[in-house]
């Protein structure tokens, strides 16, 4: 058996993220065709761009870590993206739609922040300052992402999930 370390935790780790980012981005369009409010849509395609980069940033890690860009499955955002793709079909056409959409996003979201969060400080731990600065950059935005979902729900899609459908 190959030594487990700290490096190869973290690569194995990078892996999940990245799977985890491309599978997010192929579920981003769906979602914006799902939700009904334009701030939501709004959102959801500015996060497809973010993506977009976030995970350009991760095959910088990659070629810093000597690597080739490949995911290994992540099966917690499996889970999490079906649960989503449940909400949006459940829920179609009702005034809750956006809330469980916005709910789903989050976790998602919430997801990709320990993930970040964790490889960021690892990164540190082994030394890879150039590594850490990137995730650092993708961590920031993920956390930006949260709070923007959260305004978006406070201004108005959850009180508006309390409507009954028209």
């Amino acid at each position: 058996m190959a030594d487990k370390t700290l490096d190869t935790l973290f690569h194995d780790t990078l892996k999940d993220i990245y799977y985890a980012e491309r599978k997010i981005l192929k579920s981003l369009p769906k979602m914006v065709r799902a939700a009904q409010s334009p701030e939501l849509k709004a959102a959801f395609e500015k996060h497809i761009g973010q993506t977009e980069g976030q995970i350009e940033r991760l095959q910088q890690v990659f070629d810093i870590i000597g690597k080739p860009a490949r995911g290994k499955t992540c099966d917690a955002i499996e889970g999490i993206l079906a649960e989503g793709d449940e909400i949006a079909e459940e829920y179609k056409g009702t005034a809750a739609l956006d809330a469980g959409l916005l709910a789903a996003a989050q976790a998602v979201e919430h997801y990709e922040i320990t993930r970040y969060g964790t490889l960021k400080r690892w990164a540190l731990v082994l030394g890879m300052k150039d590594a850490a600065a990137l995730l650092d950059e993708t961590l920031q935005e993920e956390s930006q992402t949260d709070t923007d979902l959260t305004a978006i729900a406070d201004a108005a899609v959850n009180a508006e999930a309390m409507q009954q459908a028209a």
